[in-house]
C-alpha cells in the first residue's frame, strides 16, 4: 500500500487523516481561546514554583514534552503517569497540578478526583468542555472537540498549543511556536518508509525532545501493532544498544540545543551497529551519513516539537498502513480507557 493509494485505505486511517487535517487550525484557535485561563494557571505556577504533570498515554507524552520547558522557566516540574501518582503519590501541598486527558473521562482521572478532591491549584487540559475533568476543575479546553480517531494526533498538537499559551504567560516568546502551527511543513517521508521495510521492532529516542519520541512510539505501537517503545538517549546508551540489528528501526529527534551533540553521537553508533535510522532534525547541523534525515530549520523547545510532529505523525500512519490491513481500528483497546 502506498501513501497515494486511498482506494484501499482503512477507515481507521481515514479518520486519523481527518483529525490531522484540522489539527493546526484547531491548535491556533486553542492558543487564542486559552489565553485568559492561561493567565490564572501561570499565576499559580509563579506562586508555587512547583509543578506536577499527570496524564496517561498520549497525554503523558505531551507532559513529558513540555516538562523541560517549564523547568527552563524556573519551575520545579515533574511529569508522572497518573496511575503512578495514584499508587505512589507525591505530596500535593504547595504544588500546581496539571491533569491532562483529551477526553476528560479516563478511569484514572475520575479516581484521582474522587480520592483527592483536587486542590485549589489543580488545572485540567482537555479537548472536551463537558467532560468530567472540565467540570471538576478550572480547565484549558482545546478547540475542535474530542478526538475520535484511534492513536493521538490532533489531541497532541492542540494540547501543546494550550501549553504554549501558559508558557507565554510565564514569559516565553510564543512567536516560533505559533509560526510552526501556521506553516505545517510536509517533508517527503518516502525514503524513511523504505528504510524501515524490514524492521520488526522500533525504538524512538531523544534528549530534550524525548517527549515527542515517546508520543511517536506510542502511536506506532497502537497502529502498527509491532513492539515500538521509547528510551531517553542516555538510557538507550546504557545497555540497550545490545538490541541493535538490521531488524530494529531507530528514530531519533535532534533539536537546536545543547543536547544535539549527544543525539549526533547516538546516531553514529546506531549506523555503525547496522540498524536503520531515521533522524528528525531541527539542529541545523550536517546530516549523519547512513541515516535518513528529515531536516527542518534550526529550532528548539516547543517550536521544534510542533514543527517535527506532523511529519512524525505521517510516518507513523503510513508505516502502519504498510503493516496492518485494518490499521487504525483497535482490536484490544478503546479510545477512552474507562477501566484500570
Amino acid at each position: 500500500m502506498t501513501m497515494t493509494d486511498r482506494t484501499k485505505r482503512p477507515d481507521g486511517l481515514l479518520a486519523i487523516d481527518r483529525e490531522m487535517a484540522c489539527q493546526h487550525a484547531d491548535a491556533i484557535a486553542s492558543y487564542e481561546g486559552a489565553r485568559a485561563t492561561a493567565g490564572k494557571v501561570a499565576a499559580s505556577l509563579k506562586r508555587t514554583g512547583r509543578l506536577l504533570l499527570l496524564g496517561m498515554g498520549g497525554s503523558h507524552a505531551v507532559n513529558r514534552a513540555v516538562e523541560p520547558l517549564y523547568r527552563a522557566r524556573g519551575i520545579d516540574a515533574i511529569a508522572l503517569p497518573l496511575s503512578e501518582q495514584l499508587g505512589q503519590p507525591l505530596p500535593l501541598e504547595e504544588r500546581t497540578v496539571f491533569i491532562t486527558s483529551q477526553s476528560g473521562e479516563s478511569a484514572e482521572v475520575v479516581r484521582w478526583f474522587k480520592e483527592t478532591g483536587g486542590t485549589p491549584d489543580t488545572f485540567g487540559f482537555t479537548l472536551e468542555a463537558g467532560s468530567f475533568l472540565a467540570k471538576s476543575t478550572t480547565s484549558l479546553v482545546g478547540a475542535g472537540g474530542t478526538e475520535t480517531a484511534f492513536a493521538a494526533t490532533r489531541s497532541l498538537t492542540v494540547t501543546l498549543a494550550l501549553h504554549l499559551a501558559v508558557l507565554a504567560e510565564l514569559g516565553e516568546d510564543p512567536t516560533a511556536g505559533l509560526a510552526a502551527l501556521q506553516r505545517a511543513e510536509a517533508p517527503d517521508i518516502a525514503s524513511a518508509l523504505q528504510a524501515f521495510t524490514g524492521v520488526k521492532a522500533i525504538v524512538t529516542s531523544g534528549r530534550r525532545l524525548q517527549g515527542v519520541a515517546e508520543a511517536l512510539a506510542l502511536g506506532l505501537t497502537e497502529l502498527s501493532r509491532l513492539p515500538c517503545f521509547s528510551l531517553e538517549g542516555g538510557q538507550l546508551r546504557h545497555g540497550p544498544m545490545e538490541m541493535m540489528s538490521p531488524e530494529l528501526g531507530v528514530i531519533l529527534f535532534r533539536g537546536h540545543d545543547e543536547t544535539s551533540a549527544l543525539v549526533t553521537a547516538m546516531a553514529h553508533s546506531v549506523v555503525e551497529a547496522g540498524a536503520p535510522l531515521i533522524l528528525f532534525d531541527c539542529s541545523g547541523e550536517p546530516p549523519v551519513e547512513g541515516a535518513v534525515t528529515i531536516a527542518f530549520q534550526p529550532l528548539s523547545g516547543l517550536a521544534a516539537v510542533l514543527t517535527m510532529l506532523p511529519a512524525a505523525q505521517r510516518l507513523m500512519v503510513e508505516f502502519a498502513a504498510t503493516r496492518v490491513e485494518n490499521a487504525g481500528t483497535p482490536v484490544r483497546s478503546t479510545k477512552i480507557t474507562r477501566s484500570e
